[in-house]
């Protein structure tokens, strides 16, 4: 029961964050919000593979976190650079 109310609160946790990745008024508070998006999304699928009891999950949730993490960091040197080099 436990771990479903926590599944339940990520939920409405990451919609929360992504309203605010929609009116966030720089784009380095969008690229925070889709981080969190990222680390919640992490944290949701290692809960519901205790849930389950599945191992598997657990593993896709750390790959993910590698993605998520060479996404996020591509993504903010590309941000910094200002954009594509001509």
């Amino acid at each position: 029961m436990f771990l479903i109310i926590t599944m339940i609160l990520l939920i409405i946790a990451m919609f929360v964050t992504i309203i605010r990745m929609i009116i966030g008024p720089t784009v380095w508070d969008r690229l925070l919000a889709l981080n969190l998006i990222s680390a919640k999304t992490i944290l949701l699928l290692a809960i519901y593979g205790v849930y389950r009891n599945n191992i598997l999950l657990l593993d896709i949730s750390i790959s993910y976190g590698i993605i998520g993490f060479i996404g996020i960091m591509l993504l903010s040197m590309f941000i910094q650079r200002g954009g594509r080099l001509k």
